[in-house]
């Protein structure tokens, strides 16, 4: 069946490089030079890099400033079901007839020339955010900081950098200290920094890049930081002490994703957002996949009185900071541990793995539909190596069946985990979509 809409516009784009990743800036410069530097027209940026907690500390961001009353743009990446996920304008996904308009200009500037998908369609976004009024834009780096094509821009308000671990190496460096650096290539003079409490190797790193920028920098951890006490979030900086409610996106690790929102926006509107928009930004952040409970359609297939989670985890130190949430879940009530788990092939399997082994029961290696996946025979085969009980199994839907008939004396609580591919695929069957 011919592609129609935005989709066929999104295909011909996948045609016009031979790599899907090649980061440079050139020829996306080219492109804005082509189409009037929509670059240069944009509201006041907020520019996002790190390897994980990117999108939930915009999501956190986003909402508190909806709630103070601010039009805001947010630019994010992958998608999980629907490309116009990416792009919000002025607090709505984009339209699909303002989509297919932009395109449209787009493609018709840019016309064969080579440029990655993720290339074109950043620039894309810009013209859209360029034209349509906001008094921010939220603005996630793709992959690295200092080659992404969003590190176009030329004077952002404040840059961020969430925690940075080993992701990406074969595109950003073998250690994290040089994955550090590319994160870092997105600091600009006059911007101050905002740097979440991380790794002490990653964040010398960043610190020296900011002194040489002569950069004032925000220090997770030290200038600010956020704990749980009796029930609430208690936020932290120079002479000031919030109580807050905790958070709505689960795991104490968006505590400290929610720090970091809150040191950025009070950082930027100089101490004047309201209490009241942080308060109700961290109950009414949303951020799909990110320790959603799911039920749905796919809920109906589980074990009876089960939990049935998802979380688009898929290196390392994100597999980490989610055992830790299961094992606090636990702590709570005690439910056997079940992982439904997939993943692209790219990925270590072994990192992922790990931080489950002593917490997860068993394992399901499942199958979802993406060239890139790592086959569920392999997966199941490192899970048995590293003493987690596992199988190759089918499709989450056959998985969450064969569960639901076997008799359970606790109901599980089930994770579904390993790739933000398989997410989306998820999302979908669940019937979920991203709003």
């Amino acid at each position: 069946m011919a592609l129609a809409g935005s989709d066929a516009f999104l295909a011909r784009f996948e045609t016009l490089h031979p790599k899907l990743i090649d980061l440079s800036l050139g020829r996306m410069q080219r492109l804005l030079d082509k189409m009037g530097n929509p670059e240069r027209l944009l509201p006041p940026i907020i520019h996002v890099a790190g390897t994980n907690g990117k999108g939930s500390t915009i999501a956190f961001m986003r909402a508190m400033l909806e709630a103070s009353g601010a039009r805001v743009h947010v630019f994010t990446s992958p998608h999980l079901v629907r490309f116009h996920e990416r792009i919000r304008l002025a607090g709505q996904l984009v339209a699909e007839e303002a989509l297919i308009a932009a395109c449209a200009r787009v493609e018709a500037i840019n016309g064969d020339d080579p440029i990655t998908f993720f290339e074109i369609t950043t620039a894309i976004a810009f013209d859209l955010f360029s034209t349509t009024p906001a008094d921010y834009l939220l603005l996630e780096v793709g992959l690295g900081g200092r080659l992404d094509s969003t590190n176009v821009i030329p004077a952002p308000l404040a840059t961020i950098i969430t925690p940075v671990s080993m992701d990406h190496r074969e595109f950003l460096g073998e250690t994290l200290a040089l994955i550090a650096a590319e994160k870092a290539g997105i600091l600009k003079r006059g911007a101050p920094l905002i740097l979440a409490d991380q790794n002490p190797e990653a964040a010398a790193v960043a610190l020296k890049a900011a002194a040489r920028l002569g950069i004032t920098v925000l220090q997770g951890g030290q200038d600010f930081n956020a704990y749980e006490e009796q029930g609430r979030l208690i936020y932290q900086e120079e002479g000031v002490l919030l109580d807050l409610p905790l958070p709505r996106l689960a795991g104490r690790h968006q505590h400290g994703n929610a720090a970091t929102a809150i040191a950025a926006l009070r950082c930027v509107t100089d101490g004047k957002i309201p209490v009241a928009a942080i308060e109700a930004g961290l109950l009414g952040a949303e951020w799909p996949a990110r320790l959603q409970r799911l039920t749905g359609a796919l809920g109906k297939l589980a074990p009876r009185d089960a939990e049935l989670w998802l979380d688009g985890g898929h290196n390392g130190d994100g597999a980490r900071v989610l055992a830790e949430a299961m094992s606090a879940m636990e702590e709570k009530s005690a439910r056997p541990l079940i992982l439904l788990i997939g993943m692209m092939a790219r990925k270590d399997a072994s990192e992922i793995i790990t931080p489950f082994i002593g917490i997860a029961q068993e394992a399901y290696a499942i199958a979802f539909a993406n060239a890139g996946a790592r086959a569920p025979e392999d997966v199941a085969a490192i899970a048995r190596g590293l003493g987690l009980p596992a199988v190759a199994s089918g499709t989450v839907e056959e998985s969450l069946r064969f569960l639901a008939a076997r008799d359970w004396p606790v109901p599980p609580r089930i994770l579904i985990t390993g790739s933000l591919y398989l997410a989306g695929v998820v999302l979908r069957a669940n019937g979920t979509l991203p709003t």
